[in-house]
């Protein structure tokens, strides 16, 4: 039996089933801006592997620092310890983070940093004495992962209707409706202003993905929005927590995405691009004010723990992703391939199965009516050497970050081609990522 044999009757991948599994191609190796495959091809990683290959795959300079790693010490449990890497990396975040967000929590994966901002809150509210200011107020629209309380803030109508039952019951506003560069007026925040109206005593925290909406619905929405909820977080009493997980570290062109709404968050959560990536690890940094609160109050430890939290050769691998950062013109290489992509898919836009065309930074995104079929998927990322991973109805790229403008426009071209192929058969199964 193949691996690809074993694969297909053992193996589930992400949103995927075992009776009638969609087709997986077999990585061999990657390096730079390709994955190569078992038969010797080569595909332009478009999406960077879930939007955290931001260097490239396999950078010399995050192995290197992997493989120092692994000689001294591969894991050692947090709890009773601490060790170089964790603390460089600290530190190093709390430079490169917005002045004040100092305090770091290290967490396994984008989901459990999200569960631990949240958690953060609720007991940043117990600890002032306002235990009934429990509940989230998050975004329609929004995503903010896979673990159960990180579904209960995502879009209440998106991926995860299935878990309802099981999921506590948080606030929503509307899904932000003014894009990015449009003309903000007054009443653009209206549901976000209603629902502090009705709920203020409530709410803990708000959280949203920072300008950029991605896994639910790719969308590119006005700085004002953050404005808004900062302003009313203040006026109630509530925290703002900023996800960043997939729209930090330049992937929109600054460093923060809630760099272009001039405010600063109580809590930040950062993974994905935080190691390059080349191996899990996520934070939740918190201001002083936040984890003074929690530190005073009953108990005074925050309460969670993951097993593999602050795993050395992660935190490693982490400090010299952060020093390439530190050292590589990001936001200009950012703001240098949305200009390509602007330019290369213009033309999509007059295509009959296209309903808009929309670039933010390195993030580029063709909303389809209702996109094609698998056939017409598996053809044009075998045609064009370009691996895309369309959802929904959208056919989107985030490149690595080190892209170059032939790479870009191979990219571009590829779903411009997909773009053109005709409508595919109503879905059966909804095809979802974090």
């Amino acid at each position: 039996m193949t691996a690809l044999e074993y694969d297909r009757l053992n193996i589930w991948h992400p949103y995927a089933s075992l009776r009638n599994p969609p087709r997986v191609r077999h990585a061999r190796r990657a390096s730079g801006l390709e994955i190569e495959l078992a038969d010797g091809s080569r595909l332009i990683d478009a999406v960077s592997s879930w939007w955290c290959v931001a260097h490239g795959h396999n950078h010399p300079a995050i192995t290197e620092a992997i493989r120092r790693q692994s000689e001294k010490m591969c894991h050692v449990m947090f709890g009773g310890f601490t060790h170089d890497p964790a603390v460089e990396l600290a530190e190093k975040l709390a430079a490169f983070a917005p002045p004040g967000l100092d305090k770091v929590f290290f967490a396994d994966s984008g989901s459990i940093a999200v569960e631990v901002a949240l958690k953060m809150a609720v007991q940043y509210q117990t600890a002032l004495g306002r235990p009934e200011k429990s509940r989230i107020l998050a975004l329609k629209g929004g995503y903010h992962g896979d673990t159960s309380l990180c579904m209960s803030v995502s879009d209440p109508d998106g991926m995860h209707t299935l878990f309802g039952s099981i999921m506590s019951k948080q606030l929503f506003a509307d899904k932000p409706s003014l894009p990015f560069g449009g003309e903000w007026e007054d009443g653009c925040a209206s549901s976000l202003r209603g629902v502090f109206e009705r709920h203020g005593g409530e709410i803990a925290a708000v959280v949203c993905e920072s300008v950029f909406q991605a896994a639910n619905a790719m969308n590119f929405y006005h700085p004002g929005y953050l404005r808004e909820m900062r302003s009313l977080c203040d006026e109630y009493g509530a925290l703002l927590i900023c996800d960043e997980i997939a729209a930090g570290l330049y992937r929109t062109g600054p460093r923060w995405a809630h760099e272009y709404a001039g405010i600063r968050p109580d809590i930040m959560t950062v993974g994905k691009a935080l190691t390059g990536g080349h191996i899990t690890l996520a934070a939740a940094l918190a201001s002083g004010r936040v984890a003074e609160t929690i530190s005073s109050g009953k108990p005074s430890a925050f309460m969670h723990g993951p097993t593999y939290m602050a795993n050395p050769l992660a935190c490693a691998a982490a400090v010299a992703s952060l020093d390439l950062f530190a050292a590589g013109g990001y936001g200009e290489k950012a703001s240098r391939i949305g200009e390509v992509f602007s330019r290369s898919l213009a033309r999509a836009a007059e295509l009959p199965n296209v309903r808009s065309v929309r670039v933010l930074g390195a993030a580029a995104v063709i909303e389809t009516n209702r996109l094609p079929s698998a056939a017409d998927i598996d053809r044009v990322i075998d045609s064009h050497g370009v691996w895309l991973r369309p959802f929904c109805n959208f056919i989107y790229s985030m490149p690595p970050l080190v892209s170059g403008d032939g790479a870009v426009e191979r990219i571009a071209e590829a779903m411009v081609d997909l773009a053109s192929a005709p409508p595919g058969p109503e879905p059966e199964d909804g095809d979802f990522h974090e």
